[in-house]
């Protein structure tokens, strides 16, 4: 069957099936002869050459589902992958278990569908040693399709399996295909606002109308541009959907169709306004109301049924009640999304092109948010009309340098912004724009913008948040460099916007004492030496109830309060050790937790050091705690970080060892003073499992030269147990609580006596 569809022609040819199998022709009616036969692409991918050979000659002159098989040939799992790289459009693979190691098929089951991603190629594995695989195992644990030992595999076996195997994948691409089109039809149904939304929808009905008259997804769409004379012949029709070989036709006149028969058809619909059916072929019209109607054309095997028919005439009856709505919508969108005065995208469509930029992941893209300098005064002094002129004189020359390289919507009154990637979009290039002068009113006019600049670093949530940031950025130019640009950090951000929070939520906090920080001891468990303190923060609310760290701590991370709250958090850690110290009933160390958040920081070894320097700290009195997954950032990144921080004196522990994901020999790689066992596996030690994580851990620490920790000891039965492993250190309600600065002050001293 060939589909095309108007404003082109398309042309798809597709034998009809007859019951359950299809007979292949030679040269099949209707076929173009330009449209090369299509066949099942069967791999064979086998280490013996005899069993290419057998299969091949076993399967010669086979026909399935009306096509002829191709067999493509790979003798080992590096050759197969070559071979999957350069063709996508596989059937079936017929792949032997055991070739140059024994899991070498196996391994290309993985490859095919965890890394080629391909769920509808059909795999069938075939081994001559069945031992190497067994059949249950491989069934379960690995996504094939079929299994045969090679000797089972006689040729009407074969050609059994490999018909079912062809009938699942035709069936699993034909319904893929079907839900790509109904998606694509779905998606500017619902959100007709989208630019070329008109040709999204268009290609979805290529796909959907395939499915319906059980053609291939290949053809056309032409849409009247102009309304027509009352003879119809000054009518001008374009493509606006292709595909095939007829995908070059787009946004082409319909003219260009070299089929006479396909474009006469075409013209005859979309003038007499009524759909065409013949014997052979049918040309669908689309409209509802509107004045610019669509239509499809399809090269029919065979004669329509009496359902067919009635299933086009509802399909094409509810396309055209679409096309109303996006002609209606269109002129919305046009006020809705474009600014009327420069004809330009507006504020609002500007956030919504940002939003897809941040959807799509497009880290390379930069938002520059450019404001006039001093526009208000030249309204003020020169006048409206003026101002007008200029303010498209600055649009003008935006678009006549960048074109369709970067986005321009005007934002504000003579603010515009430009989105673009990093490589186009220079703030440095588009100050030097300004200064040749505009010519307003034969009058050379010189222009300064201030810009704010935003990259987007995957940071940002949505566009009305990166427009914030930027203006943001945009009012710090103004107030110390105008005429330049400043770049948004999220430094910057925090200054602004976290200042509003901390005024509304932690430093109320601080002022009714509901966030403090509590001090829970660490002590040497062979001779209860007492050695360290964690900082821990609390939260006590306005009826004086505590609140769970589990609860607000993710709350402060998704929020981004983390990063201010430890902060604070370390700073008062230091200056409580620092006054401890000055009393002389200080332990050896006091740490702190850091979150992954703040460990990020550009800036983060430098709020340590400030932190440090401000209270009198020595760094050797300082260990910081970091999470076994924040290890796993990326190898440079923290062996570089860790290692500055270690350069100062401070020391790294890692905390709740063995909940996260780390690499041993990556672990041995970095400067770690301690290993702290969680409180989860210190408490297995009461269980039947006991404590065989803790020992494990123990004895990694010491096979690395580190301190152990142990937290969460809270019996007699959990001390006596860490201490015979060999864990040298721990804390936990056994030993005491964590404590305010007053009750801590209280704790040393009783212990001292």
């Amino acid at each position: 069957m060939t589909l095309s569809i108007v404003g082109g022609s398309v042309s798809v040819n597709m034998i009809e099936r007859s019951g359950d199998d299809m007979m292949f022709n030679d040269e099949p009616v209707g076929e173009p002869k330009s449209v090369p036969r299509r066949v099942w692409r069967v791999a064979i991918v086998d280490d013996d050459q005899d069993v290419h050979q057998a299969t091949k000659f076993a399967m010669l002159d086979v026909v399935i589902l009306d096509r002829c098989i191709e067999f493509l040939h790979a003798y080992s799992n590096q050759e197969a992958r070559l071979l999957f790289s350069k063709h996508d459009d596989i059937a079936v693979v017929l792949l032997d278990v055991v070739m140059e190691t024994e899991n070498a098929g196996l391994e290309l089951v993985g490859h095919i569908r965890d890394t080629l991603k391909w769920r509808d190629t059909r795999i069938i594995l075939r081994t001559g040693q069945p031992g190497y695989a067994p059949e249950e195992d491989a069934i379960r644990d690995y996504d094939i399709n079929d299994y045969k030992t090679k000797s089972e595999l006689t040729r009407k076996k074969l050609l059994t399996t490999l018909t079912a195997s062809i009938r699942s994948y035709e069936l699993i691409r034909t319904i893929d295909a079907s839900r790509r089109g109904l998606r694509q039809i779905i998606t500017s149904g619902a959100s007709f606002a989208v630019e070329h939304g008109v040709q999204t929808f268009a290609s979805g009905v290529i796909t959907q109308l395939a499915a319906l008259c059980g053609v291939p997804s290949e053809g056309l769409i032409c849409a009247q541009a102009d309304s027509p004379t009352a003879d119809g012949k000054a009518a001008n029709f374009s493509v606006i959907a292709s595909a095939g070989h007829y995908s070059n036709l787009m946004n082409s006149s319909i003219d260009q169709i070299a089929d006479q028969r396909i474009r006469d058809s075409l013209k005859h619909v979309l003038v007499s306004r009524a759909s065409l059916i013949e014997d052979n072929a049918m040309t669908l019209y689309f409209s509802g109301h509107g004045n610019r109607p669509m239509a499809a054309f399809v090269d029919l095997p065979h004669q329509l049924s009496e359902i067919d028919h009635q299933l086009l005439e509802v399909f094409c009856a509810n396309f055209g009640v679409c096309l109303d709505n996006l002609s209606l919508v269109t002129q919305l969108q046009s006020h809705a999304y474009r600014d009327q005065f420069l004809m330009l995208p507006n504020r609002l469509k500007f956030i919504g092109e940002i939003d897809a930029a941040i959807a799509r992941n497009e880290q390379n893209r930069l938002v520059v948010l450019l404001d006039i300098d001093d526009f208000a005064e030249t309204n003020d002094v020169l006048g409206h009309v003026y101002g007008d002129l200029l303010l498209k004189a600055v649009a003008l020359r935006l678009q006549d340098h960048y074109g369709s390289d970067v986005f321009l919507a005007r934002v504000s009154g003579d603010a515009f912004g430009l989105l673009g990637d990093s490589s186009v979009l220079d703030p440095e290039a588009v100050r030097l724009l300004f200064m040749e002068p505009f010519e307003i009113e034969s009058t050379a006019h010189m222009v300064v913008v201030s810009m704010g600049v935003v990259a987007l670093d995957g940071f940002e949530s949505n566009g009305a948040d990166v427009l914030k940031n930027a203006s943001i950025a945009l009012k710090r130019t103004k107030v110390h460099q105008r005429g330049y640009h400043t770049v948004f950090t999220r430094e910057m951000g925090m200054q602004i916007r976290e200042r509003a929070k901390l005024t509304q939520h932690l430093h109320k906090a601080f002022d009714s004492e509901r966030l403090f920080l509590a001090y829970q001891p660490q002590i040497e468990l062979s001779g209860g030496k007492f050695i360290g303190l964690e900082a821990l923060v609390r939260w006590r609310n306005e009826d004086g109830k505590m609140i769970p760290p589990m609860d607000f701590i993710p709350l402060a991370e998704h929020s981004g309060l983390i990063v201010a709250m430890g902060t604070w958090i370390l700073r008062t850690a230091c200056f409580t050790m620092k006054k401890l110290k000055q009393a002389g009933t200080a332990p050896e160390r006091i740490a702190v937790n850091v979150s992954m958040m703040q460990f990020r920081q550009p800036d983060f070894i430098a709020v340590v050091e400030t932190a440090l320097q401000d209270s009198g700290l020595s760094p050797h009195d300082l260990e910081l705690e970091i999470t076994e997954s924040m290890t796993m950032l990326g190898t440079a990144s923290i062996q570089e970080s860790l290692a500055c921080l270690k350069q100062l004196g401070i020391q790294i522990a890692i905390d709740d060892f063995g909940t996260g994901f780390s690499s041993l020999s990556y672990l041995d790689k970095l400067p770690v003073d301690r290993l702290k066992i969680d409180r989860a596996f210190v408490n297995q030690i009461d269980t039947p499992e006991g404590p065989r994580i803790a020992e494990l851990i123990t004895q990694l620490g010491k096979k690395l030269g580190l301190k152990v920790v142990a937290e969460g000891i809270e019996s007699r039965t959990h001390w006596d147990a860490l201490l015979e492993m060999g864990c040298t250190e721990g804390q936990g309600f056994y030993i005491a609580h964590p404590m305010s600065d007053a009750e801590l002050t209280a704790w040393i001293a009783n212990r001292n006596q």
